[in-house]
Formats: structure tokens, sequence, C-alpha cells
């Protein structure tokens, strides 16, 4: 669905420059991370998405490249993150087609509601191979090139512009406190931050910069609808520091930040665009009108909690 420039990115970013960089993006038909691909694009950039769903994946792809007149996207779909062949055919496309990597976003991610009795080793297992080991798979296929970008752009003693070789993984903020239903989320993110944070000390002599963007509760996405009953959604929004729930555009403009010569200086950092919803006290522990601890004490299922499995 075309999308008005409005709606995921603000104005005041100048056009233009990310010109002739590629953004190679995981997971990237999300909402989430559509929404920082547009934005990529429309200030310049060409970028490759890749997912699991064929035919999302690639109709991403085709309305990306609407956003821009000369725009290139690529949509390389059937790729899993956990098949590390796969991953590298794609970057390898990615690169022959496009020319480059300058830019990695680590969307790929799974999650559903489950309590640590409910949730198989499988399903826990899974949740941490498609979060943790795709995104290390992601980042072992594509150093290599992110490593010739930031060479390539690396600022010199006289200047500091020029913008390549940037890493950005897509975290969360629910393991900062622990969240009830949530043990395989939080392992995985947490897996991830400190991930992130080895890439940005053992690659940063090399010019690469690795960071995390955290977003909070964003309205519209799949994950709010799984952890937040619609019932429950404007008590809950009422409760936040900012008195709304975030918008992907708030994500688009943390990760142009951290991507353009603005972050140059940036690496090793969580960036957490939340409102500082994980700071006030209630969180989503309270799961909209079922509090804790009646949360994890009730024996049945709950039909106001979408994406609850059992063993």
């Amino acid at each position: 669905m075309q999308l008005q420039k409005s709606e995921y990115l603000s104005d005041i970013w100048k056009d233009g420059i990310f010109a002739n960089k590629v953004i190679f993006c995981t997971g990237g038909a999300g909402t989430i991370c559509s929404a920082q691909v547009r934005a990529m694009v429309y200030l310049g950039a060409n970028a490759c998405i890749i997912g699991r769903n064929i035919e999302k994946t690639e109709s991403a792809a085709k309305e990306f490249a609407t956003i821009r007149p000369d725009a290139s996207v690529i949509g390389i779909g059937a790729v899993d993150v956990r098949d590390f062949e796969a991953l590298k055919a794609a970057v390898y496309r990615c690169v022959m087609e496009l020319g480059s990597i300058d830019f990695v976003i680590l969307g790929a991610a799974g999650n559903f509601v489950a309590s640590i009795e409910q949730l198989s080793v499988n399903a826990f297992k899974s949740v941490m191979d498609i979060n943790v080991l795709g995104s290390y798979n992601t980042i072992k296929a594509t150093l290599p090139y992110l490593v010739e970008s930031a060479q390539k752009h690396m600022p010199g003693p006289e200047t500091l512009s020029g913008t390549g070789g940037r890493i950005i993984f897509l975290g969360a903020t629910l393991h900062y406190r622990g969240m009830p239903l949530q043990s395989h989320a939080c392992a995985a993110k947490a897996a991830l931050d400190s991930l992130s944070h080895c890439v940005a000390i053992e690659y940063g002599p090399r010019g690469v910069t690795s960071n995390i963007i955290a977003p909070g509760p964003v309205a519209a996405t799949e994950g709010l609808k799984r952890l937040l009953p619609s019932d429950a959604e404007a008590k809950y929004t009422k409760s936040q520091p900012l008195g709304r729930l975030g918008h992907v555009r708030d994500v688009a403009d943390a990760t142009v930040y951290l991507l353009s010569e603005a972050g140059s200086y940036v690496t090793g950092q969580t960036l957490v665009v939340d409102g500082a919803n994980w700071r006030t006290s209630g969180g989503m522990s309270t799961y909209g009108n079922i509090p804790y601890p009646d949360i994890v004490l009730s024996d049945g299922e709950n039909a106001k909690i979408a994406g609850r499995r059992s063993k």
C-alpha cells in the first residue's frame, strides 16, 4: 500500500543524503522495517529486502520502488535467515545487482505470547534461532561488504563527511525489566544487544558502526496486536508518559539519524524510541485489562490475548 511521506519520514531530512547507497534489510516487508526502508529509499538509497513470504516481500519491493523515480529495490522471498546458504545467496544477488551493501537493518524476528509452562522447547528454540542465529548469519554474510563500504566512506583527518558500513539491530525494551509471557522474546532481544555491542567493538577499528534501535509499543503493528487487546488500547495509551503510542515514523527517523553523517560517532549504543514507556511502573505486564499476577496464575487460555500457544 502506497503511503504518504509524512507517514514514514519527517520533513527535516535533506533529500538525496543516501544517494548511491544500498541498504539490505531482513524482514523488510514488516510494518516497522518497511517504514525504515521507505525512508531510506525516499532519501536516495537503493534497497534489497528479504523475507520468507515470497508474495509479501516482492510486492513490498515493487511498492518501495515507486517512492523515488530512479529507485532500485529488490525483493527476495523464500529466504529464511536461519539458512545461512540461502542468506549468502541473497546477499550476493544484492551486491551483483545493486553494486554494494552500505547499511544493514536486522529486522527478522519471531514472537508470540506464551507462559514458560505453555512454551515448548522447540518454540523457544525457534524464537532464538530466528532472532539471534538469523541476525548472526546476516552479519556474517554482509560484513565483508560493510567493511568495504566503511573503508570507502571513512571520515578523513580533515573531514567528517561520508557514511557507510553501518548496522542497525531492531531490538526491544521487554528485557530491561523482564515481562511475563515473553521469556523467549526477552532472552532473544537481550542476546541481540550483546551481539551488537561485540560487533561495534570488533569492527569499529575497520570503520563499521553497530547500534540498536529499541522501539516501545508502536501503533498498528502485529506485535502490539499480540500484546495489547484492542479494547484496552485507549486506557493503555492514556497511561503513557507522552500520552500516545509510538508511530513507525518515529523509528524511521531514528534510523535515518544513525545511518546519516549525524550518527558518524555513535556506535555500540542503544537508541530507545519508546516515549519513556519502559520506565513507567505498569509496562505491558497488565496485558490490557488482565492484571499481573492473574495473567500468569490462570490455568486456562485467555481469548483476549492473541497468539497464545500451548505445548
